[in-house]
């Protein structure tokens, strides 16, 4: 599985694609990956993950069981638009227009890594929602999620 690391502000042109940055790309395996996929994501925000990735992530999911209505409706958000994105030439992708809206992204854009998948915000949302958190905040929240984790 691929890991990414880093923040990176790119701008959407005129067509809805935008640079995927040198830094990320050296991040890729050699050969470099150019099929991706792309699905709404949490918090106003759309995850890329590179076609390997999104082949694991997407395999956990698929194997819960259909049984119980929770795993289903999962599922179904899940999958809920997700669409393929291949880099072009120049390293671009396009972002399909209902995704876009999703996330209400304008212009400015900012890339999130987080470890297995690329958070693709819009700035000004971006800048929001870490503005909002301080770092007594954070260290609350950090105190909190890691207990529940080591119970």
């Amino acid at each position: 599985m691929i890991h990414f690391l880093g923040e990176y502000e790119v701008t959407l042109d005129a067509k809805c694609r935008f640079l995927l940055p040198a830094k990320l790309l050296n991040q890729l395996p050699e050969g470099p990956a150019t099929n991706f996929v792309i699905n709404r994501g949490f918090d106003d925000c759309l995850h890329l993950y590179p076609m390997q990735n999104w082949m694991v992530v997407s395999s956990e999911i698929e194997d819960l069981p259909d049984h119980d209505d929770d795993n289903r409706k999962l599922k179904k958000y899940f999958n809920y638009g997700v669409a393929t994105a291949e880099l072009d030439s120049a390293n671009r992708l396009l972002l399909p227009a209902h995704l876009k809206d999703y996330a209400g992204l304008l212009k400015d854009v900012v890339l999130s890594c987080s470890k297995k998948r690329i958070e693709i915000w819009d700035k000004s949302k971006f800048h929001q929602f870490f503005d909002s958190l301080t770092p007594a905040a954070y260290s609350s929240l950090y105190k909190k999620v890691m207990t529940k984790k080591n119970d």
